[in-house]
């Protein structure tokens, strides 16, 4: 069955970078567009940035210039570099697939 699994949060200060990872499976990776959402407290849940299955990419306003989507068809994973955090990054960070599968979330905490 597919399955998404991130990785990479955790507690960083202003300024600084993370690496998300999301190993999926259960499909053909290489063949599909990915995205990576995030969802603040008491807030909706987001769109951050896609890459397409031709590499193509796309960002949110609020995070162009900061955040890089990328992926490993080898490896079945897309990354998301983001550097430069401001503590309104703050969010758990899901990876998705189509319109149905979702990652369990990492969480991303920007503070000093």
């Amino acid at each position: 069955q597919v399955q998404l699994v991130e990785s990479g949060g955790g507690l960083v200060q202003p300024g600084g970078s993370l690496r998300l990872s999301c190993v999926a499976s259960g499909f053909s990776f290489s063949s599909y567009a990915m995205t990576w959402y995030r969802q603040a407290p008491g807030k909706e849940r987001d769109l951050v940035a896609v890459i397409t299955s031709g590499g193509s990419t796309n960002y949110a306003d609020s995070v162009k210039g900061r955040f890089t989507i990328s992926r490993d068809n080898p490896k079945n994973t897309v990354y998301l570099q983001m550097n430069s955090l401001k503590p309104e990054d703050t969010a758990v960070y899901y990876c998705r697939w189509r319109l149905n599968y979702w990652g369990r979330g990492t969480q991303v905490t920007v503070s000093s």
